[in-house]
C-alpha cells in the first residue's frame, strides 16, 4: 500500500520506547514524496551531529525522523535509493560537535558589574595585535541604492557600482530597499523585548545539546576555546516547511508573525540582488540562482552585553560567512561591525534604515573570485548593548559549488568544486578561524 504523508508537527513515534532512556521520546516527521509503508524502522544515534544545521541550510528529505540528538530515518527492506540514500550518507559525514552551549553572556556580564574582571574564558589578548584603522577618511563602504537599480534608466550604472563594491569591499549597505518602515520597527521591537525577557523565559527556546537552533551559545568546539561576547537566538527561517516552531519564542506574542513577514521580505529581496550580480557578471540568472534553489534562509540574532573592559573581548571571531549572501539590520543604533580592509580594521557606521549586505564564501567561489568574502568581526561597546540580525541565505541540498562555467571561458578554475556537503563540513570543520578555509579551496 502507498500513502502520501505530510505531517509537520512534533508526535509521539511508536518505536521510542524500544530505544531506551536515552534517546529522545518525540520526534518530527515529514514528507513530501509517496511512501512505501512496508519498511523496517532503523535508528542510528548521531550524538556528535548538529541535525538542525543541515536543517537550516537546506531542503527537506523524503522521509526524516528527527529528534535533537538522535537520527531515525525509515528503511526499507531493499536498499535505500534517490534522496533517502543521500541524506542518510551526508548524516553520516557530517561530524561537528558543540559542547558549553548554555551559559548566557548576558548573565555574565551582570555577574561582574561591580568588578568589571572579565572570567578567562572571554579574555582575547589578539585584540591588541590586530591594528585598527583610527582614521577612516576614505573607508566608508560603498552605498547601493534598490530604488536605482530596479529603474531602467539608472540600472546600468547602480549595477556597476553594485559590482565594483562586490568585487573591491564583498560589502556595501543598502538604501531604498523598499521595506515597510512598519515592520522594521516592529522587527526590532519584538526582538529588544525577547533580549529583555528573564533567563529562564529565553531558556525555554534554549539550543539543546549538540543543536544548533534556538538561545544560547553557538560554535563552541572545545573547553579550551575562547568565547565571544554574545548570546545569540539562531532559526531557521525558509523554506517555511523546515521551520522548527519549538525554538521561535511566543514572547513576545507578535514575534513569530513579525519574524515570518521579515524573513519573506528579505527572501524577495535576496532574488532581486541575485538577478542584478547576474546581469553585472554577465552570467545566466537562473545559473546563479540554481545554486540557491529554494532559497534556504536562517537568521541569527545577536545581544552583545556592555563590557566595561570592552578592549579585552570580542563579539564575534574574525570569520568569513560560509552562505551565498547575509543581510545585518542593526536593532538599536550601537556600532561594532569591523571589517578587515588592507590588512586592518575599520568600523562600519552603518546608516539609519540601511541593510548592511555582505559576500559570502559561496558567492566567491561561484564567481571565480571575481566578488570578495571579507572577514569581519563584532567588537564590545563598554556602556551599551547592541543588537543586530543577521539573516543568511545559503545553498540547497545535492547542489554543486564550483565557479560557474560561464565565467571560466577567459581563465581557468580558482577554485575547488564541492558538493554542498562537504563544503558545509568543511566549514564547520575550519571552526569559523578567519578565511582559514576559504583560502584552502583555492587552487
Amino acid at each position: 500500500m502507498r500513502s502520501r504523508v505530510w505531517i509537520d508537527r512534533w508526535l509521539d513515534w511508536p518505536l521510542a520506547p524500544t530505544l531506551g532512556s536515552g534517546f529522545p521520546q518525540r520526534f518530527r516527521v515529514w514528507s513530501k514524496l509517496p511512501l512505501n509503508l512496508d519498511y523496517e524502522a532503523t535508528v542510528t544515534c548521531h550524538a556528535s551531529l548538529p541535525i538542525e544545521l543541515l536543517y537550516a541550510a537546506y531542503p527537506p528529505c523524503e522521509l526524516s525522523v528527527i529528534p535533537s540528538v538522535c537520527m531515525s530515518s525509515a528503511t526499507p527492506r531493499k536498499k535505500l535509493q534517490g534522496n533517502q540514500g543521500r541524506m542518510a550518507e551526508i548524516f553520516d559525514k557530517m561530524k561537528v560537535e558543540f559542547v558549553d552551549q548554555d551559559e548566557s553572556v548576558q548573565a555574565v556580564a551582570d555577574n561582574i558589574h561591580d568588578t568589571g574582571e572579565v572570567p578567562e574564558r572571554y579574555v582575547r589578548s589578539e585584540i591588541k595585535a590586530d591594528p585598527v584603522i583610527v582614521d577612516a577618511e576614505g573607508y566608508n563602504l560603498p552605498v547601493i541604492d534598490m530604488s536605482r537599480l530596479l529603474n531602467p534608466e539608472f540600472s546600468e550604472e547602480e549595477t556597476a557600482k553594485l559590482g565594483s563594491a562586490c568585487e573591491n569591499w564583498g560589502f556595501f549597505q543598502l538604501v531604498n530597499h523598499r521595506f515597510n518602515g512598519g515592520l522594521l520597527q516592529k522587527i526590532k521591537a519584538d526582538i529588544t523585548e525577547f533580549f529583555s525577557l528573564p533567563l529562564e523565559e529565553k531558556l525555554a527556546v534554549a539550543i539543546p545539546p549538540n543543536g544548533i537552533q534556538g538561545f544560547g551559545h553557538h560554535f563552541v568546539f572545545s573547553k579550551e576555546q575562547k568565547l565571544d561576547w554574545v548570546d545569540i537566538l539562531f532559526l531557521a527561517t525558509r523554506p517555511v516547511e523546515e521551520r522548527s516552531l519549538a525554538f521561535w519564542p511566543t514572547k513576545p506574542s507578535t514575534f513569530r508573525d513579525t519574524m515570518d513577514k521579515y524573513s519573506l521580505e528579505l527572501s524577495n529581496l535576496s532574488v532581486q540582488l541575485f538577478k542584478v550580480m547576474a546581469n553585472n557578471l554577465g552570467v545566466n540568472q537562473e545559473a546563479l540562482l540554481g545554486t540557491f534553489k529554494g532559497l534556504p534562509q536562517s537568521m541569527r540574532i545577536n545581544y552583545y552585553p556592555p563590557c566595561s573592559q570592552a578592549d579585552k573581548v570580542l563579539g564575534l571571531s574574525p570569520h568569513t560567512d560560509g552562505v551565498g549572501m547575509t543581510f545585518l539590520l542593526q536593532v538599536n543604533d550601537v556600532e561594532g561591525l569591523q571589517i578587515r580592509k588592507d590588512g586592518r580594521w575599520f568600523s562600519v557606521k552603518a546608516i539609519p534604515g540601511a541593510l548592511v549586505v555582505n559576500i559570502g564564501d559561496v558567492l566567491e567561489v561561484l564567481t571565480n573570485g571575481q566578488y570578495k568574502s571579507i572577514e569581519h568581526r563584532a567588537v564590545i561597546n563598554p556602556v551599551k548593548e547592541r543588537i543586530t540580525i543577521a539573516t543568511f541565505h545559503s545553498v540547497s541540498l545535492g547542489c554543486t559549488i564550483g565557479p560557474l562555467q560561464e565565467l571560466l571561458k577567459a581563465g581557468e578554475a580558482r577554485y575547488k568544486v564541492l558538493d554542498s556537503v562537504e563544503f558545509t563540513k568543511g566549514y564547520f570543520s575550519a571552526k569559523l578561524e578567519g578565511r582559514r578555509y576559504l583560502e584552502s579551496l583555492k587552487l
